[in-house]
């Protein structure tokens, strides 16, 4: 959903509540979990900390959606659970316009070492302007026991404003990944910038 102006509370509440039904806008789950056919993986990975504590700082700032605080993007409900269903309104501040789009918690990964690995997925719904998937994931290496961020998404343009301004979205997307690498060396305290 395009608009001039930011929306208001209400309005991110009823987008939310209204979503809460809708189906998954691509098929089939799981598409950037290896590189499978069917559109451009992106990918990003930072280093963001290391050992243990900043692991878990890392761990707790995902559950917490902090790779999202970045001025121009934030998601709605603010602390929506990380959990398999949880529906949630991301909402961009673009080029002079918003836009409010959904997505469910569709997976985790990590489980079978959760202290060295952890992170979700969510998945668009057909009020989202793109289709496709994208993957949340902290890390620590064995070797260096550093703690690394890593994003990795597959969309498709899912409405004729995102088709015809898909050269744009690509740097908005590029953008969205760097400043949330950011995001989350802040989150760990480990603040350095990405531009």
């Amino acid at each position: 959903m395009f608009l001039l102006q930011r929306p208001s509370q209400q309005s991110i509440n009823r987008f939310v509540h209204a979503s809460l039904e809708l189906p998954l806008s691509y098929a089939p789950l799981g598409i950037v979990k290896e590189d499978t056919p069917g559109g451009e993986l992106d990918e990003i990975v930072a280093t963001i900390g290391h050992g243990e504590i900043d692991f878990q700082r890392a761990r707790a700032a995902l559950m917490e959606w902090k790779q999202f605080e970045m001025g121009w993007v934030e998601t709605h409900p603010r602390l929506a659970p990380v959990a398999v269903g949880t529906v949630v309104a991301v909402l961009i501040r673009h080029l002079g316009f918003w836009s409010l789009n959904g997505a469910r918690v569709i997976y985790t990964v990590g489980d079978s070492d959760p202290s060295r690995h952890f992170g979700f997925a969510y998945g668009t719904l057909p009020n989202h302007a793109e289709a496709g998937e994208e993957l949340f994931e902290v890390l620590r290496d064995p070797r260096t026991d550093d703690v690394q961020y890593r994003i990795r998404a597959k969309s498709w343009p899912n409405t004729t404003l995102a088709q015809i301004g898909q050269p744009i979205v690509r740097v908005l997307q590029a953008r969205f990944r760097r400043h949330s690498c950011a995001a989350m060396e802040r989150a760990t305290g480990n603040g350095h910038t990405h531009r």
